[in-house]
């Protein structure tokens, strides 16, 4: 379904800012899978994101979806295969405009209709896709989405992005700036929204205790490189602190064999 082969980016190439966000990431994700990606920050999770999203285009390898080589293709190319929550709440909406005239773009972005416009129909479509999410936005369908709270916002953000069954949901921390109340929530309606239109999925997690309970498959990034990839009964097993002496093993590893290929 997805595939990424030796795929590299770097940011700031020939400076003293130079930055090896991805190197050689070789990725490939069966239709219906859940991965769960961990990783410290600058690890390259979110720049893996971007890549696959078309946000960013790569310097070298190749990005398959669907059997579509994208690698060259811009985020607009791409849209119609992708759905993006973000961890800011204030991405992903605009946030002048009303929650309908936001699903309205929805619509739009995935190619499901020529026209703009709104009808009662289409009203009744959206209020019907709201009241699933049990936060009473269906009877708000005219109020500004600046005016919404995160947790509201973040869930809109999430039926827009998973209302036309994406080919692929890109997660990126998307309940991190959330309070652990409404984070619960959004995380509880994230895996119904999963489960029930079985979706292919990559969240990047900062929790290795979500990384680990939710999805089929973990990995973890490390400067740029995925340098663990566990799942199936190696990986119900697994704990968080086998997760954190193996990050510190195989980082230690890499950062000898890169100090020898310097030498």
């Amino acid at each position: 379904m997805l595939r990424l082969r030796s795929v590299y980016k770097c940011f700031a190439r020939g400076t003293s800012y130079e930055v090896n966000a991805l190197t050689g990431i070789n990725l490939k994700i069966a239709e219906g899978d859940f991965i769960t990606v961990i990783g410290s920050n600058g690890a390259g999770k979110s720049t893996l994101l971007n890549i696959i999203s078309g946000t960013m285009l790569p310097d070298k390898g190749m990005i398959r979806i669907d059997n579509q080589d994208v690698t060259k293709k811009a985020e607009h190319c791409r849209a119609k295969y992708i759905g993006r929550v973000f961890q800011d709440p204030l991405m992903g909406t605009a946030p002048s405009m009303t929650i309908e005239e936001n699903l309205v773009l929805s619509i739009k972005r995935y190619g499901r209709g020529l026209r703009l416009g709104l009808n009662n129909k289409r009203r009744e479509f959206f209020r019907n896709k709201l009241a699933e999410l049990e936060l009473g936005l269906e009877n708000m369908l005219s109020k500004k989405v600046a005016l919404l709270s995160g947790g509201q916002r973040q869930a809109l953000t999430i039926l827009m992005a998973t209302m036309f069954d994406p080919k692929l949901l890109l997660l990126d921390e998307h309940t991190a700036s959330l309070d652990p109340g409404i984070s619960k929530k959004i995380q509880a309606i994230t895996q119904e929204i999963v489960k029930e239109k079985k979706l292919t999925t990559i969240m990047v997690t900062h929790n290795m205790q979500e990384a680990l309970r939710l999805g089929k498959r973990t990995i973890m990034m490390d400067r740029g490189r995925i340098i663990l990839d566990i799942s199936g009964k190696e990986r119900e097993n697994v704990t968080i602190d086998y997760l954190l002496k193996q990050f510190a093993k195989l980082r230690k590893e890499e950062y000898i064999e890169d100090e020898l290929v310097l030498a």
